[in-house]
């Protein structure tokens, strides 16, 4: 049975600027198979648009919590989304 698609917002808050967050996420997204795209927010939190296949979203999500080294995850808000529209690849978009 094929798992079925999911697409999220998750809006990370804590030290998760400067510190290689966006690039270690797309690491992190590109070894799951997911598409999207990750950016920083002008108020120090990080934003990723996520999808995939539930269980690859779900993971994801939970390695949201853990970052890079030097990363600290207070808080993750996540919204789930009706588009799966999504370039193919995952991105640094900003």
């Amino acid at each position: 049975m094929k798992d079925r698609r999911r697409a999220v917002r998750a809006r990370v808050h804590g030290k998760v600027q400067g510190v290689g967050y966006r690039i270690w996420t797309r690491g992190e997204a590109t070894g799951l198979g997911l598409m999207g795209w990750v950016r920083n927010e002008r108020d120090g939190s990080v934003t990723a648009w996520l999808t995939g296949t539930d269980a690859a979203v779900s993971a994801m999500i939970e390695r949201l919590w853990h970052g890079p080294p030097g990363a600290a995850v207070h808080q993750i808000d996540i919204e789930e989304l009706e588009s799966w529209i999504a370039p193919g690849d995952f991105r640094v978009v900003a």
